[in-house]
C-alpha cells in the first residue's frame, strides 16, 4: 500500500501567503478538481513535456520565494530551486504511465476531509474516523492500493500538481511517488476553501474503487 504522511511544515512553507484571495466557491472547486486530474494525467502521460512547465516555474523564483507573474502572493519554500531542478531530472527519466480515471466515490472520500478542514482549519491526513482508509471504507471498497495527497495554497490546477511533483521539504518525495505510482488507476479529488491557506485540494488514489 502506498500512503504518504503530509507534513504540516511542508504545507506552511509551500503555501505561506502574503496577501489574501477570495474564497473558492463550490463550482470553482469542482472545476479546479477536474483541472487537477487533467494536469495529473498530462504529467503521467508525458513526463518529459511536463518538465517544461517546471522550468518556467523555476524562472519565477527569487531566492527561496516563488512569485507567480502578476501575483501579490509570494510562496516561501524550504529548498528553493534545488528541489525544482531535482524534479525536472526525475520527469526527464520517468516513463509514461496510463491516465487516472475519475472516481466519483473517491471524490466523495476526498470531499469529506476537504469539508472538515474547511471548517476546522486543520492540516494533514487526519486520524480516527477521518483517516483516509476509514473515510474510504465508509463509502466503498478499494482494491490493490490506496493513497492520498493534499495540496494547500495554490488555486490553479497546474500549480497544485507542480507543488506536489516538486514536493519541497519532503525528503522521500512521497507526493510525487503517489502521482507516478503505476498501480494507481483511479483518483477522486475535492478542492475548496481553507481558512488558513485559502485553498486546499485533497486527492485520493486507488487501484480501483467501488462505491457501496
Amino acid at each position: 500500500m502506498i500512503f504518504t504522511t503530509l507534513r504540516a511544515t511542508l504545507a506552511m512553507l509551500a503555501a505561506m501567503a502574503i496577501a489574501c484571495a477570495l474564497p473558492v466557491r463550490a463550482s470553482a472547486g469542482d472545476n479546479l478538481a477536474r483541472g487537477v486530474l487533467a494536469e495529473l494525467n498530462a504529467a503521467r502521460a508525458n513526463p518529459k513535456a511536463y518538465a517544461e512547465h517546471l522550468r518556467v516555474y523555476r524562472s519565477q523564483f527569487t531566492g527561496t520565494y516563488h512569485i507567480p507573474p502578476g501575483s501579490r502572493i509570494r510562496y516561501i519554500t524550504r529548498e528553493g530551486t534545488r528541489a525544482v531542478d531535482e524534479a525536472v531530472r526525475f520527469l526527464e527519466a520517468q516513463r509514461p504511465l496510463s491516465p487516472l480515471t475519475w472516481s466519483e466515490g473517491l471524490s466523495r472520500v476526498a470531499a469529506e476531509l476537504n469539508r472538515e478542514q474547511a471548517r476546522t482549519g486543520a492540516l494533514g491526513h487526519a486520524s480516527g474516523r477521518m483517516e483516509m482508509r476509514a473515510r474510504a471504507e465508509r463509502i466503498g471498497r478499494w482494491q490493490s492500493t490506496i493513497g492520498e495527497n493534499i495540496s494547500y495554497g495554490p488555486d490553479d490546477a497546474r500549480r497544485v500538481v507542480m507543488q506536489l511533483i516538486v514536493d519541497d521539504g519532503v525528503p522521500d518525495r512521497g507526493h510525487r511517488k503517489n502521482i507516478f505510482a503505476p498501480d494507481f488507476r483511479v483518483a477522486g479529488i475535492a478542492c475548496g476553501p481553507h481558512p488558513v491557506f485559502e485553498t486546499s485540494c485533497v486527492i485520493d488514489f486507488a487501484g480501483w474503487f467501488t462505491e457501496r
